[in-house]
């Protein structure tokens, strides 16, 4: 004990002596010719936020997180702010040349007793510790050189002026530096308008800010202000009526609803979203000494503010459907419980004496006790702990809120969108959830991994289509099929509604979203194809991020996959653009505080680009083109139809008041127990990625809530409206390897006169059919067999350059159709069966030559396939 004193006291008496020594080193160096003649100090320069900016230079947001400062001139400052700060940190200011010897001696002695008695620095101290030292370092070297550095600010400066660098540039808060930030984020309102009790709030923050914050802790800052207004009694700057009355007026209208949090939170910020990507883009790309937070930098981005007021207006929209429509649902769905099958429970708890499973069990009540706390008493609770300063109840209000947390992150439909320009890969908008703040910062266009569901599905038909297996004519089979996976375990796919359409072309398949015909085209080119252009286009490169997306399994071709809205926005950006590399980009250049451009981002991106040649091809051209063609039957007659209005959506009017129709493609998706509603689709401006779902797995949006129903119209009304004013663009077509032909829409063959039906589709050059339909041609009168020259007419339309590599095709009557069954690959991809289902390009044998005879489908056993 003995040892333990004398080392204070020891301690004690070399503090002293250091300051002693200081003073007199800094008094003799303050007089030395060389100071008085070269100001060696390093400049009073406040931290510049850096400003964001959007593609037409209208101002984002500003980042300034951890130092949200406006500065303020002393003059502008009410009397009695300024007596609360000397009361209670420097009363001998005026009076002293920068140092305190009584405060010094205050401060030593609390060292040696253990006690703290406050600190010795002088406001001048405190502000050559804060501009010149590092104050977080507790050693007798940077007292020293704190004491230095207060004389020349005591020789350098008035003592006014140092007063209004104190009041501008020390932190009070969270987040907040000065005290007119300090101000706004407590009272709401500038440092000129306080009161009386705020200047007192507003100057315990100067010690700590963590423990007298009077969001947090509003019992401990309440006694701390008192002292302060004490002070100003005893030191005659204000009387005791008036200290109480403001007192009094201060806490009769305190918020205690209101949460501490950080200063960055509270900005204005028109996009915040893109602005915490922004923010995030810049952690990796900053260097060395570089802070966006107080260099004052000028950030260039891509995003446009008028897209992402609209994203903002209609994901809204769609995230107030989505939570209303599935909370009726889930009511619907407690109700249907309690009235139907409690009853039946109840009948087998008491028949069978399981008590646990009652319905009217005390787990049941103890159950329903917890969600009613949770909910409705504990907030209560919580205020209350916060008021009186019970710390372990408050403990116990924080789990609770643990709990509500993860049950609404179950409960709560949230939302992404992105949108990216084609051409540039410039990101025009950004919608990363319900909201931005502390609690919901997960931006879920970019981070978020979440099963694709259909929408996946366009991504490996492209590889079909370069397989030549498949063409958009392919006449397959939607029927209940068992697919083997690789392991030999079955897998058996069922349609949205459980309903099957027999034949289909591949464009129908693709259009409305049918799995079985989706999951034979994944068989017919096999997973390696697949999972590579499906990488390609995702822009996965790294073989090990490659082997834990996709799974080897069937169900992958129906998008139980995990990926980012961003990815899946550009793949469908590559189909718009030829087949190209689109690269998603946020910021186009940075410029620091003296205009010199610091990051060129957007130069070094488009170097890079000319520098792959060939390898920014993706896919082809020719590929990309067919691809959006097949797309383009998504949103005239197949999911995304409602959605875009039957591309009503994309007609506008010219100058002239003439109508003209953007052309624009997509997908839907919808996954597994409706738990996820994506739309992705694009024109040749734009493209779109946009998903409702949860953030926890588990729940359902219900058969209401869709991909087509609820993604899709908030799509095409977005899309609408950041097209408007846009000249009319057609998606650009290759020179060569591309027919369009007219088709039999039931049979995939070339039309005649007899079928009831048409369509026109793109095909790869040497992959269109050749065959004239010969279901419905067989029923066609001989006589007219003879006229086929007329048929030939009109059906197909080619380029020049390709019209010498073209025959027209010959009806032979050997290839009239003969009675019996098709072939078709098993699962497995193995040898041909017996069965009902088409695949690639084979020629449907429906019909004998007797106009009479209906086929009848043979008994068909999935489970045997």
């Amino acid at each position: 004990m003995k040892g333990f004193i004398f080392t204070r006291i020891l301690a004690g008496i070399t503090i002293i002596a250091a300051v002693f020594i200081g003073i007199a080193l800094g008094l003799s160096l303050a007089a030395t010719a060389n100071i008085r003649h070269q100001e060696n100090f390093v400049e009073f320069a406040p931290a510049l936020p850096t400003k964001i900016l959007d593609i037409n230079g209208r101002l984002i947001t500003e980042f300034s997180a951890d130092e949200k400062r406006e500065l303020v001139s002393l003059s502008e400052l009410p009397r009695h702010l300024i007596y609360a700060v000397l009361a209670r940190e420097d009363p001998d200011f005026y009076n002293h040349r920068g140092f305190s010897i009584r405060g010094i001696a205050r401060a030593a002695f609390g060292q040696l007793t253990g006690r703290n008695l406050g600190g010795g620095s002088t406001i001048t101290q405190q502000v050559a510790g804060t501009l010149y030292t590092d104050r977080t370092e507790y050693s007798i070297s940077r007292k020293i050189r704190e004491l230095w550095w207060s004389f020349q600010l005591e020789r350098r400066y008035t003592k006014n002026e140092i007063l209004e660098i104190y009041l501008n540039y020390m932190y009070m808060g969270p987040g907040t530096y000065g005290v007119e930030a300090a101000s706004k984020y407590f009272f709401g309102h500038g440092a000129r308008e306080i009161s009386l009790a705020e200047a007192a709030i507003l100057v315990i923050q100067l010690s700590s800010p963590a423990r007298y914050n009077p969001l947090d802790n509003p019992n401990t800052a309440m006694d701390r202000q008192r002292v302060v207004l004490d002070r100003m009694i005893e030191f005659g700057y204000t009387t005791a009526e008036e200290a109480e009355a403001s007192f009094n007026d201060y806490w009769d209208n305190y918020d205690y609803t209101r949460a501490s949090t950080s200063a960055y939170y509270n900005r204005e910020d028109a996009a915040p979203w893109f602005s915490e990507y922004v923010r995030r883009e810049l952690d990796g790309m900053m260097y060395g000494t570089m802070d966006y937070y107080r260099d004052g930098y000028t950030v260039y981005t891509t995003l446009d503010l008028s897209f992402q007021e609209a994203a903002a207006k209609f994901m809204e929209q769609g995230l107030i459907r989505a939570n209303r429509e599935f909370s009726g649902s889930q009511g619907t769905r407690l109700i249907r419980a309690e009235r139907v099958y409690a009853p039946i429970v109840d009948l087998l708890s008491l028949y069978f004496n399981l008590g646990e499973i009652h319905a009217t069990s005390e787990a049941q009540n103890e159950q329903k006790a917890l969600a009613r706390y949770t909910k409705i008493v504990n907030p209560v609770v919580d205020m209350a702990a916060l008021i009186f300063g019970v710390q372990d109840l408050k403990v116990l209000t924080n789990t609770a809120y643990v709990d509500l947390k993860n049950t609404t992150e179950q409960n709560v439909v949230e939302g992404a969108l992105i949108t990216i320009e084609n051409e540039t890969g410039y990101i025009k908008a950004i919608i990363g959830g319900s909201r931005y703040d502390e609690s919901n910062q997960l931006i879920r266009a970019t981070q978020g991994r979440i099963m694709p569901g259909s929408s996946f599905k366009p991504l490996y038909y492209s590889a079909a289509i370069d397989s030549r297996k498949f063409n958009a004519a392919s006449l397959i089979y939607d029927l209940p099929m068992v697919f083997h996976n690789e392991n030999g375990t079955p897998y058996i796919p069922l349609n949205f509604r459980g309903e099957w359409k027999g034949p289909v072309l591949l464009y129908e398949a693709l259009a409305q979203s049918m799995n079985v015909p989706s999951l034979k085209i994944l068989d017919g080119i096999g997973f390696d194809a697949a999972i590579d252009r499906a990488a390609a286009l995702l822009g996965i490169d790294d073989p090990d991020e490659k082997r834990r997306t996709f799974p080897r399994v069937y169900p992958m071709g129906l998008g139980i996959i995990s990926v980012a809205p961003i990815q899946m926005a550009r793949a469908f950006a590559v189909f718009a653009n030829q087949g190209r590399d689109v690269t998603p980009m946020a910021i186009r250049s940075v410029e620091d505080r003296n205009g010199r451009v610091v990051l060129d981002t957007e130069r070094e991106l488009r170097i890079r680009q000319r520098r792959m040649g060939g390898d920014i091809q993706v896919i082809s051209p020719q590929n990309a083109y067919v691809m959006t063609g097949l797309l383009k039957k998504t949103v005239e007659t197949g999911t995304l139809a409602h959605g875009s209005g039957w591309g009503s959506k994309f007609t506008f009017r010219d100058e002239d008041g003439n109508r003209y129709r953007i052309p624009a493609a997509g997908k839907t998706g919808t996954t597994q127990n409706w738990a996820d509603a994506w739309t992705v689709g694009y024109t040749p401006y734009y493209t779109t990625a946009i998903w409702f779902g949860f953030d926890k797995p588990g729940n359902s949006l219900g058969l209401s809530l869709t991909g087509a129903t609820l993604a899709g119209p908030v799509w095409g009304d977005y899309m609408r409206e950041i097209h408007l004013g846009l000249e009319m663009k057609e998606f650009a077509r290759p020179d060569s390897g591309i027919i369009d032909v007219t088709v039999c829409s039931e049979t995939g063959l070339l039309k005649t006169s007899a079928c009831p039906g048409d369509i026109t589709l793109p095909f790869l050059a040497g992959t269109q059919p050749t065959g004239y339909c010969d279901v419905h041609s067989s029923r066609m009168p001989i006589n007219s067999l003879a006229s086929l020259d007329t048929l030939r007419l009109d059906t197909l339309s080619i380029n020049d350059n390709v019209l010498g590599e073209l025959r027209m095709p010959e009806l032979r009557q050997d290839l009239l159709p003969n009675r019996g069954t098709t072939e078709i690959r098993s699962g497995r991809g193995g040898s041909p069966q017996t069965g009902t289902g088409l695949t690639g390009n084979e020629n449907p044998r429906l019909f004998t030559e007797s106009p009479d005879y209906e086929p009848e489908l043979p008994n068909y056993n999935p489970l045997l396939d």
